[in-house]
């Protein structure tokens, strides 16, 4: 049996007429292809007679063609060498179906990427209009917001590896290991979302009550999202396939934060336009207006209801497959001793303190950008309008910078951050509806850039410190982890030090009009601090090396930037 090179799409197997003709097998590339098959046999010439099978259609690699021919090399009888053209279809077919099997058909790409968006809703709703709610229509006192938010943003930040160490030494079940975490919490986490906006008929515990939900909502979207993202590897074994995944999951969760900010704040809308201080001149128990708290709830119920709606179509379409990889090669650490060669890495210390002003002065100009509007200029009516704005310019601003960013390189692209300062700087100086819309459009450029930038750098972080040390693979995991853990650490502290400078200031919970103390610091909020935040980031981020390592295959760097989720909560 001849297994001759110069693959074609036929499967020939040639019988010898006697024994004195052999059965030669010889390495080749080959292919078959699964469809209508033909069989014919023709008695031969002087060398034998042959039974030939015929494929019509494209080459597959992995795929065989067989002849049986008659020659001296090797000696078989007819019914081995029968045998031995049996098993080599058998293998052409099981490989062929291998390389189907890791297909993702359309229907599981769109599902997959639709369960990402319940949480990107509520995180949009929660960035915008959390500290709005918490302080104008519960009434809380700022002290108590500060800690809400604080509290708040830890939890989810020690979530991070708290749910990657349980979830990794979970067992697999019927539906797979990482899918009963993501359907376990869903109703959970929606009923947590749903209280977080709940007005409780008491005042006195207010700020505990929301504490503790909005403790509950982090951790529970951190547990969410953890196997809800390491889904990605276990759906197929083919790495394209996986980024098709992705793209479909990033599209989605992009959407969702549209749709968060939008649903949410079309329907609260109405609670912060110009005549809520009419209603509030109305004598009542509590001074809070039952049109906000009703409109507050509506909302609520309608971003909670996201999550049964969309997870319910994730296991329809996604099936978990069993993870069959073996383990990598290498020394293996611990988190915390990872952890520590990490932080000590100087590349990536840079990095880290870098991005901890950056995002942290991005997270106080758009939460404060919805009470300057408020309190601190005339333009109620332009909030909704105004966010919209900052979204729909990051979301379209992305492919600009991915171009940059490969075009121009890393640090010239850092520079698009310092797009919102000058701006900023304007509205606080002169707070016009004008100026207002062109911060919002900086400020959605400078988010994307942000967003990109880290997720570019951070693999050349990582194989700068896997050239010094040596260590085996999976140490950018703890790379990825850390970052997002300090990151989101730096976020709660400054929004809780920040809200904490309006109580000291005098801001009153509910009133329609401030102190001209507040109006000062909503403007250094809304100007100053983000400023020297993104300029003090930048300087650390521009004067640092770059780390100079070689040539990385695209796809190990782009999976490892598309970890993150495209989320501005």
């Amino acid at each position: 049996m001849a297994v001759t090179p110069g693959g074609t799409s036929a499967l020939t197997v040639e019988a010898p007429p006697s024994q004195s003709e052999a059965c030669t097998v010889e390495p080749s590339s080959v292919s078959a292809k699964q469809g209508q098959q033909g069989v014919g046999s023709e008695q031969g010439q002087s060398r034998g007679s042959g039974l030939q099978r015929a494929n019509a259609g494209r080459e597959d690699p992995s795929s065989f063609r067989v002849s049986l021919a008659a020659g001296p090399t090797s000696l078989l009888s007819q019914d081995q060498c029968g045998l031995v053209s049996a098993i080599s279809l058998t293998l052409s077919l099981v490989a062929l179906t291998d390389s189907r099997a890791k297909h993702l058909s359309f229907c599981t790409k769109l599902c997959y990427g639709i369960g990402g968006i319940p949480n990107q809703v509520a995180s949009s709703a929660t960035a915008f209009y959390l500290q709005l709610f918490l302080l104008d229509v519960a009434q809380i006192p700022a002290a108590q917001v500060s800690l809400v938010l604080f509290g708040g943003k830890v939890s989810g930040a020690a979530a991070d590896p708290l749910a990657g160490f349980l979830i990794n030494r979970s067992r697999s079940t019927g539906s797979g290991r990482l899918m009963p975490w993501v359907l376990g919490c869903t109703p959970f986490i929606a009923l947590a979302y749903f209280f977080l906006w709940f007005l409780p008929p008491f005042t006195s515990l207010r700020g505990l009550w929301y504490m503790i939900f909005y403790c509950l909502f982090q951790a529970l979207a951190t547990f969410f999202q953890v196997p809800y993202t390491a889904l990605t590897m276990l759906l197929t074994p083919s790495p394209r396939e996986r980024d098709s995944a992705t793209a479909y999951r990033m599209t989605m969760e992009m959407a969702g934060t549209l749709m968060g900010a939008t649903i949410h704040g079309l329907i609260v809308s109405g609670a912060h336009g110009s005549h809520r201080c009419e209603e509030a001149a109305l004598p009542r128990p509590d001074g809070v207006s039952p049109n906000a708290m009703h409109l507050y709830s509506i909302a609520a119920a309608m971003v909670a209801l996201t999550y049964p709606v969309c997870i319910a179509l994730l296991p329809l379409g996604v099936k978990e497959q069993p993870d069959s990889s073996a383990p990598a090669s290498g020394q293996s650490l611990s988190f915390l001793a990872g952890l520590g060669l990490t932080v000590r890495h100087p590349p990536y210390l840079k990095l880290v303190v870098s991005f901890l002003f950056i995002s942290a002065a991005l997270q106080v100009e758009q939460s404060y950008l919805v009470l300057f509007c408020m309190h601190a200029s005339r333009l109620h009516d332009h909030v909704q309008r105004l966010v919209l704005t900052i979204l729909v310019s990051a979301v379209l601003s992305t492919p600009l910078w991915e171009w940059i960013l490969h075009r121009f390189g890393k640090k010239i692209s850092a520079l698009g951050i310092c797009v919102i300062v000058p701006f900023a700087v304007l509205l606080a100086a002169t707070p016009t509806a004008p100026v207002a819309y062109v911060v919002a459009f900086a400020s959605g450029v400078s988010i994307a850039v942000s967003m990109l930038l880290p997720w570019s750098m951070l693999p050349d972080v990582v194989d700068d410190f896997q050239l010094q040390h040596h260590h085996g693979p999976g140490l950018e995991t703890i790379f990825y982890s850390s970052f997002v853990f300090f990151t989101k650490l730096s976020g709660a502290g400054a929004l809780g030090i920040s809200t904490l400078s309006l109580e000291f200031t005098g801001y009153k919970a509910g009133a329609c009009e401030q102190a001209e103390e507040v109006v000062v610091t909503l403007k250094v909020l809304i100007g100053a601090v983000p400023t020297c935040m993104i300029l003090a980031g930048l300087c650390i981020l521009l004067v640092s090396p770059t780390p100079k390592v070689p040539h990385q295959d695209p796809s190990r760097r782009l999976s490892l930037r598309r970890r993150t989720s495209y989320s501005l909560g």
